[in-house]
C-alpha cells in the first residue's frame, strides 16, 4: 500500500519539476535549471506481464545541455529488489526515448540513504556491464532551513526539508520557519505545499507540530489539515465542556443529599429546626461544608450549633 510520504516525497518534483535542478547543488552535481518540463507516462509495462512502474517521470530539457528524463523513486525502507528495478527502469527509458536518464532517490533516514547510493553493476566483477549510481537526496545532504527568509526564497525546497527531515531533531524548526514563510504566500501556492509537507511527515509526532501550525500561523488556509485540527478543538472544548457539566451535577447531587441526610439527623433527634437552619443547609452548595455539619449535627444540642465550628 502507497503510504503518504511515498506520494509527497517524489510528486512534489511533479509539483515543481525546477525543484531537482535546485536540489542537485546538494547532491554534488551541477543540472542546469530546465526550460520546459513535461510529466511523462509512469508506467514501465512490457508487453509481457510484468507490471514497473515508476513514481515520478519528467522530461527535461536545458537550454544548454537539451532534454533529459528525470525518474523520481521515493524509498521508505530498504528492499533488496529495488536496484534491479531501478536498473530497469533507467536501461529502458533509455531505450524508449533515447535520451539521458537520470535516478532520483528520496529518503528520509540515514540507513536507507546509505543503502540507496551505493553503486550496484550487473555482471561479475571483472565485467560490470552495467553499473547503477542512482543520486540520493536524503536527511544525510538536504539542507536544514530554519529561516523564514530562507524557506521564503524557495518555498518548494523548504517542504522538500521538511520532508527528509522528518524523523530528524531539526524538522521541528524547520516547519515553524516553512509556516511562516508560508503566511505571505498566495494560497494557491501555500495549499500544494501544506498537504505535501502533511504527507511526508505522515504520523511522526512533527506533524502534530504542523497542523497546529497550519490551523494557528495559516489560519486563512481551508484544508482538510486545518479542519481537522479545528475540529479536534471544537471536540475537545466541548469534552471539556461536558465533563465540567458532569462534575458540577455530581458536586450538586452530593450537596443535595447531604443536606437531605443533616435536616433528617436533626428531625429524628427531635430538635426544632427553624426556617433559618433549614434554608441555610439546603442553599449550601459545598460538599465539604456540608460534610462537617452532617458530622455534627448528631451531636449538637440545638439546631443552631450545627454551625458553630464554621
Amino acid at each position: 500500500m502507497v503510504s503518504p510520504p511515498h506520494e509527497a516525497m517524489h510528486r512534489i518534483f511533479q509539483h515543481d519539476p525546477g525543484l531537482f535542478s535546485r536540489v542537485s547543488r546538494f547532491l554534488g552535481v551541477d543540472i542546469p535549471t530546465p526550460v520546459k518540463a513535461t510529466a511523462l507516462p509512469t508506467d514501465l509495462t512490457e508487453t509481457n506481464p510484468v507490471e514497473r512502474r515508476v513514481d515520478t517521470l519528467l522530461r527535461l530539457e536545458t537550454a544548454d545541455q537539451g532534454p533529459f528524463l528525470l525518474a523520481v523513486e521515493a524509498q521508505g525502507k530498504k528492499h533488496p529488489d529495488k536496484p534491479a528495478s531501478w536498473a530497469y527502469y533507467t536501461a529502458y527509458l533509455w531505450t524508449k526515448y533515447r535520451l539521458p536518464t537520470a535516478l532520483l532517490v528520496v529518503c528520509q533516514d540515514h540507513s536507507t540513504a546509505r543503502w540507496a547510493q551505493q553503486p550496484v553493476t550487473c555482471g561479475p566483477p571483472q565485467l560490470p556491464t552495467l553499473t547503477l549510481q542512482p543520486l540520493v537526496a536524503g536527511p544525510h545532504n538536504m539542507p536544514v532551513i530554519t529561516d523564514p527568509e530562507e524557506a521564503r526564497a524557495d518555498l518548494v525546497l523548504a517542504s522538500l526539508a521538511a520532508i527528509t527531515h522528518a524523523a530528524e531533531p531539526d524538522v521541528d524548526a524547520i516547519l515553524k520557519a516553512l509556516s511562516t514563510a508560508l503566511r505571505d504566500a498566495p494560497v494557491d501556492i501555500a495549499k500544494p505545499l501544506v498537504e505535501f509537507t502533511a504527507q511526508g511527515l505522515a504520523k511522526r509526532p512533527a506533524k502534530n507540530l504542523w497542523r497546529n501550525l497550519v490551523a494557528v500561523d495559516l489560519s486563512f488556509y481551508k484544508s482538510y489539515l486545518a479542519e481537522e485540527v479545528r475540529d479536534e478543538v471544537r471536540a475537545q472544548v466541548r469534552d471539556e465542556v461536558r465533563d465540567e457539566v458532569r462534575d458540577e451535577v455530581r458536586d450538586e447531587a452530593r450537596a443535595e443529599s447531604r443536606a437531605e441526610d443533616i435536616l433528617f439527623i436533626l428531625e429524628q433527634r427531635g430538635l426544632d429546626i427553624s426556617e433559618g437552619v433549614r434554608s441555610r443547609v439546603t442553599n449550601c452548595t459545598d460538599p465539604e461544608l456540608l460534610r462537617r455539619w452532617l458530622a455534627r449535627a448528631v451531636t449538637a444540642p440545638k439546631a443552631e450549633e450545627v454551625f458553630e465550628d464554621v
